[in-house]
């Protein structure tokens, strides 16, 4: 960390970016360092890839500043979630930030770098994600220890559950509908198998993003080890979402289709494939290599 502090401080003009998918740990710990490097008094911009930011994310403090170019007069941009070099249009060099909330919150305590209520509220909404509404078979004493620091801090804990635990749209429950009425088990009902269109989502007057719910509340269901969800966009093109349970190794499945997981989580455009059997096949024969 200390090398890229002196990068930070080098650096004029620095740009935040983030992935195009609902995920608040991603937004907050960005969030957080967006702050942070305002504390320190540079120029910094936060980028996200597309305009479409999920609801559920815009309280998360200064994302109604984001923007989905990135400006030419960066020289350091800082990647949160899985984008790499094959995303930017300029010439400036690139640092990748895949930490925990946790590390975030260690970093600015160890550097002494006061937590304040936007920062706290930030981490906190990165926590409550990261650890599934504080319910994750991971959780120890140390993540109550730091919520119980970030609510000290200012962090708006009521605000953070309202939106990211209990935020939900009519279109979300339609496509809920539609999703769990088509859902099929798989590999000894260990593997929920879930078919959408484009035209689903669009007609359940849905996003992507509320998919992609509907596929991690799946793993809640008994015996459930791994929930995957195929997309059919119009172009015949085939998107992959998959979620793992904790003793699921998604970073072994992402190998199988040159993907990045992110924790427990994957996503991918099964190439070349146009039929959606053909892709469930491949992609299943895949998943039931590791379960």
């Amino acid at each position: 960390m200390n090398e890229i502090l002196k990068k930070i401080d080098s650096a004029t003009h620095i740009v935040i970016l983030t992935d195009d998918y609902f995920d608040a740990q991603v937004f907050g710990n960005a969030s957080t360092f967006y702050t942070f490097l305002l504390q320190k008094h540079k120029k910094v911009s936060w980028v996200c890839k597309t305009q479409n930011i999920d609801y559920r994310l815009t309280f998360i403090p200064w994302v109604q500043d984001i923007k989905n170019s990135l400006p030419k007069s960066a020289d350091l941009v800082i990647s949160f979630g899985t984008l790499g070099e094959e995303y930017l249009d300029i010439e400036c060099e690139l640092i990748d930030f895949m930490l925990k909330t946790e590390d975030f919150f260690y970093f600015f305590k160890d550097n002494n770098i006061k937590i304040n209520q936007k920062m706290a509220t930030a981490l906190y909404a990165g926590l409550l994600k990261s650890t599934d509404g504080f319910l994750s078979q991971e959780l120890c004493g140390t993540t109550f220890a730091i919520a119980k620091e970030l609510i000290e801090s200012g962090a708006d804990f009521k605000l953070c559950n309202k939106n990211i635990m209990k935020s939900v749209t009519l279109g979300t429950l339609r496509l809920k509908a539609i999703m769990f009425k088509n859902m099929l088990l798989k590999h000894d009902a260990k593997i929920a198998l879930f078919c959408v269109s484009d035209e689903d989502i669009r007609a359940s007057g849905a996003t992507i993003f509320d998919a992609k719910i509907a596929l991690e509340e799946a793993l809640s269901l008994a015996h459930i080890e791994v929930a995957l969800l195929l997309i059919q966009a119009s172009d015949f093109k085939i998107k992959c979402f998959v979620s793992c349970a904790s003793k699921v190794s998604c970073a072994k499945i992402a190998l199988s289709f040159h993907a990045k997981a992110q924790k427990n989580s994957l996503s991918f455009i099964v190439d070349d494939i146009t039929s959606l059997d053909k892709a469930k096949e491949i992609v299943l024969n895949s998943i039931k290599k590791e379960i």
